[in-house]
């Protein structure tokens, strides 16, 4: 067996999404009432709201080794693309760079899925094999499917955040980004289903 099967714990799927979303909704409070409980100016919650989101995202992760015994790779990813990009809007004093964080993680999670898939390799199947288990065909459409949703997802963000203000895109992030993805998640279970391989029935 792997380290990692060795490792692993159950986790209850209600505490598995607050560690994966728990940082966003974190920044969206504190993006909406910093004014009040920091007492910093209205144009200056962004950054408030940016430092806490980093700290949140860290402990998240660490939250996340401590209670399923590893670090899921998409979560390392994100914790590192938020602490480098909220580093540099705190530091530049730009919100430019907290904007893009999202287009720029969305893009390389569809580009290293699509990129696996130019070259024979089905990457989602090393996130999620231990969760689906999947024929070959449907793990190379199931990738195929969520490579071009994240790019999606990173059209999105460059459209709000260029053409709304930036309380809306805080609320996009939350209320809009969630439950797309929800949505698309839930939409692929006909080809789960059809493409899972279902366990052998032990001999009786």
């Amino acid at each position: 067996m792997t380290e990692r099967t060795l490792t692993t714990r159950s986790v209850h799927p209600l505490l598995k999404l607050a560690l994966e979303f728990g940082p966003l909704a974190i920044f969206f409070f504190a993006n909406s009432y910093g004014d009040r409980l920091f007492g910093v100016a209205s144009d200056r919650r962004i950054f408030v709201a940016t430092g806490i989101f980093i700290v949140a995202s860290l402990v998240a992760l660490a939250a996340s080794r401590v209670l399923m015994g590893y670090l899921p790779r998409m979560a390392i990813v994100n914790a590192v693309v938020v602490t480098v990009f909220g580093g540099l809007t705190i530091v530049l004093d730009d919100a430019f760079f907290i904007k893009v964080k999202p287009t720029i993680v969305n893009a390389l999670f569809g580009s290293v899925l699509l990129g696996g898939l130019w070259f024979g390799r089905s990457l989602l199947a090393l996130v999620l094999d231990t969760v689906l288990q999947l024929d070959e065909a449907g793990w190379r459409k199931l990738t195929l499917r969520w490579g071009l949703f994240f790019f999606v997802l990173a059209a999105l963000n460059e459209v709000v955040w260029r053409t709304q203000t930036q309380d809306f895109w805080v609320a996009f992030k939350v209320w809009g980004v969630m439950p797309l993805t929800m949505a698309f998640a839930l939409a692929q279970t006909p080809l789960i289903l059809k493409h899972e391989i279902k366990p052998a029935k032990a001999a009786e």
